[in-house]
């Protein structure tokens, strides 16, 4: 029996899905002490990877490889000049990173709609087990 209920919360499942996806991808980026280095240093400007590879001690593979998550996750830029990658900080990044982090911390003002959203489930979840038998 078509439930489109049942549609709609497969829908919100796989978009909440995508956005954690990336939402992680931001916070993966905090997770790593070199990482946490290479963002201390570029908060005194733009770096070359060369420099970066004398004050952080690691492999250039190794230093390819967190840079690339901190660009994936937009808190960093890279822009390419000749053979050299420089990074710098991005601001528009951070700030996405910060709101994230109040978004997900925040206590939700309207505590009733996941009572009621419960109480609904309740009701559906035997439902939807009794006609899949």
């Amino acid at each position: 029996m078509y439930n489109p209920y049942i549609e709609i919360i497969e829908y919100e499942v796989r978009t909440l899905h995508k956005s954690h996806l990336k939402n992680a991808s931001i916070f993966k980026a905090f997770c790593d002490e070199t990482r946490l280095l290479a963002l201390s240093l570029l908060q005194r400007g733009e770096k070359c990877a060369c420099e970066l590879l004398l004050q952080v001690n690691v492999s250039q593979s190794t230093l390819s490889h967190h840079m690339k998550i901190l660009v994936e996750s937009g808190v960093v830029t890279s822009r390419k000049e000749g053979k050299w990658m420089y990074y710098s900080i991005n601001e528009a990044g951070c700030e996405k990173a910060i709101a994230l982090l109040k978004n997900l911390t925040s206590l939700e003002s309207n505590q009733t709609q996941n009572k009621e959203c419960c109480a609904w489930l309740k009701n559906v979840v035997p439902k939807l087990a009794h006609q899949q038998d």
